[in-house]
């Protein structure tokens, strides 16, 4: 009970620095949503002024911060200034289909990475193990903006293999039909996700697998005539599972901030691109309703992950109690 007292205050405590780092920071750049309107000719100041009040935007900026905070305790997020809509509706209808891509991404590159990476430590210093290098330095080096832009001129525009961009085709049928169509859709932009994240994530496992087969109790293991299979599920797994619960609870700040780019070339209409549109029209309550789910996202991901920590792991139970 007392770690999930501690747990929860920690949270509000770190929505509460983001929030405000993030609202300083949005408001501290250039221009405003009503820039593209004081440039404009036949609208007056009047109007503009007018707008600024109803949006609470003429107010001090400390008064804005506080006004936020309140509406957000009662989980309103306020109305964007480019849709008129709710930010939590605009952000609710966005939100599973990002979920969805990284949630599938994150899972095959945990799977292959863990595979890769075991298998090369296996054979360390094997022709196998050179080329996981190399493959691993290519896909880390590699930017994901211009892999994309490459699958699409290939498999898109010159042999018209998957879709160019978008969610879904215009004859697509319901039922069965659209959800394949869909998936054919989201095959690009998951491929680009898993070859990014596969490389340094191997290089990692690679590494944890080398040293624990230094270990002393591998070498006792095998003297005793066990078989690799029975170290590997026994000793090696056991070993390599907390470390890699903690990088699974690293990677998810890039569930977001990941898909800006992907979703903004394959014109998904996922949160990724919702934020890319309300960062360049500086609407203020999209940019920080979705700031702040991220944000809550990722920190509800890191506690998941340190309580499965506390099951594998009863050294990190103990530093915890």
């Amino acid at each position: 009970m007392k770690l999930f007292v501690s747990k929860m205050l920690y949270i509000v405590f770190m929505l509460f620095i983001i929030s405000l780092i993030s609202f300083l920071a949005i408001h501290a750049a250039p221009n405003s949503f009503f820039a593209g309107g004081e440039l404009n000719p036949n609208i007056t100041k009047e109007s503009i002024a007018h707008l600024k009040e109803i949006y609470g935007l003429d107010k001090p900026l400390y008064m804005q911060y506080i006004s936020w905070i309140v509406a957000l305790f009662h989980f309103d997020f306020g109305i964007s200034f480019a849709s008129g809509k709710d930010v939590k509706d605009e952000i609710l209808s966005r939100i599973p289909i990002t979920l969805i891509i990284n949630v599938i991404s994150m899972v095959l590159v945990f799977i292959i990475s863990l595979y890769l990476g075991i298998k090369s430590a296996l054979k360390q210093g094997s022709k196998y193990d050179s080329m996981m290098k190399q493959f691993s330095l290519f896909s880390y080096a590699l930017p994901s903006f211009y892999l994309a832009l490459l699958l699409i001129i290939i498999f898109s525009v010159t042999l018209g293999w998957f879709p160019i961009a978008g969610l879904e085709s215009i004859e697509a049928k319901e039922g069965i039909g659209k959800f394949f169509d869909q998936a054919w859709h989201l095959v690009l932009p998951i491929f680009v996700i898993v070859f990014g994240g596969v490389g340094s994530l191997m290089m990692y496992v690679r590494s944890l697998t080398v040293e624990i087969l230094k270990s002393d109790y591998i070498f006792f293991a095998s003297s005793r005539g066990l078989s690799e299979k029975d170290i590997f599920w026994k000793y090696i797994m056991p070993n390599l599972a907390p470390p890699i619960v903690t990088m699974l609870g690293l990677s998810l700040p890039g569930l977001i901030g990941g898909s800006v780019i992907l979703e903004s070339i394959f014109s998904i209409d996922g949160m990724g691109l919702l934020f890319y549109q309300s960062a360049l029209s500086r609407d203020y309550p999209v940019i920080m309703g979705i700031l702040i789910i991220s944000a809550f996202l990722t920190l509800i991901g890191n506690i998941v992950a340190d309580l499965v920590l506390l099951r594998l792991n009863p050294h990190f139970k103990r530093s915890q109690v």
